[in-house]
């Protein structure tokens, strides 16, 4: 359980260097689109090996649209002192599950460079009714070299194509989810929201422009995470990989309400999601942390 707070929050002065933010917006129809979200953007438990050390957060959390339940999972990510890696899996659940069984996962692994997160390994994997698909991307310094679907898709005449220079200067989603930001302040302020980030999902390239919208303070039970957090206006402008017209590309594109807010990993300067909404023709989507426990990892000791 969590309690929102509305006590006004110090303003920190950190400029951020990186943004990410995880989202999936190749779909079909709309209640599809969130749908799929959902099982990548939550989890059920989810194993992510130990890194050196910085910080490390387990969440877990819990999908809703128009308030009904439709999805719950876990999210774990571990931010080390030369690498990171991030886990999450989720599942349909309640009336969605009875609609149509959903799962799927989704894992990354990568380099810390100067406090940013350069990915270099990414999968993901969904199971919706009879559809079933596999993603595998391929990074290195930003740029993606090399990236499969399985099964192969049929091919769209009227898709816009994916060309090399959409594949460079770009995060995977999940990497995606993660900001990062600059600075010796606060991490956790309205500087925060200040980025635009290009996102690659293997099939689709996009932009997502952060800006500020307010801080709140938050508070989770069973020792969870209690502080502030910072809520970001979001807005998608798709680039390539996506067929013009489709009624959920148009609707995500000209969409002025959607937020996420975030809160700090422990031991670093990066700041996870903790809440997503994304309005809808059918109900508000939300996907909400119901529990975020984070703490700092201690320093491995060196050997010669």
């Amino acid at each position: 359980m969590l309690k929102w707070h509305d006590a006004p929050i110090r303003r920190p002065t950190a400029r951020p260097a990186g943004f990410s933010f995880v989202n999936r917006f190749r779909i079909s129809s709309l209640r599809r689109a969130f749908g799929l979200t959902a099982l990548w953007l939550l989890a059920a438990a989810v194993f992510c090996d130990p890194l050196a050390a910085q910080g490390r957060v387990e969440a877990k959390y819990e999908v809703t649209l128009g308030g009904i339940t439709i999805g719950k999972g876990n999210w774990i990510v571990t931010i080390g002192e030369d690498d990171y890696s991030s886990a999450v899996t989720g599942a349909t659940s309640g009336i969605m599950k009875a609609i149509g069984n959903g799962n799927g996962n989704a894992s990354v692994r990568g380099r810390v460079a100067a406090g940013q997160l350069n990915p270099a390994n990414y999968q993901t994997s969904i199971n919706y009714g009879p559809k079933n698909e596999t993603i595998h991307i391929a990074l290195a310094k930003g740029n993606v070299t090399d990236s499969s679907i399985e099964p192969v898709p049929p091919v769209a005449n009227d898709r816009i194509a994916v060309t090399d220079a959409h594949r460079r200067g770009v995060l995977d989603p999940l990497t995606g989810s993660l900001l990062y930001v600059a600075g010796t302040g606060d991490p956790v302020g309205p500087d925060a929201c200040h980025k635009t980030t290009s996102v690659f999902d293997g099939r689709m390239r996009y932009d997502l422009r952060l800006e500020y919208r307010r801080m709140e303070r938050i508070t989770f039970s069973k020792g969870g995470y209690q502080g502030p957090v910072v809520v970001c206006g979001v807005y998608f402008t798709p680039l390539s990989g996506y067929v013009p017209g489709r009624y959920a590309i148009k609707y995500l594109t000209e969409q002025r309400d959607m937020e996420i807010a975030f809160a700090p990993i422990a031991g670093t300067r990066i700041l996870a999601p903790i809440r997503m909404k994304i309005p809808t023709p059918i109900g508000t989507g939300l996907v909400e942390a119901t529990e975020f426990s984070t703490a700092t990892l201690a320093r491995a000791a060196k050997t010669n």
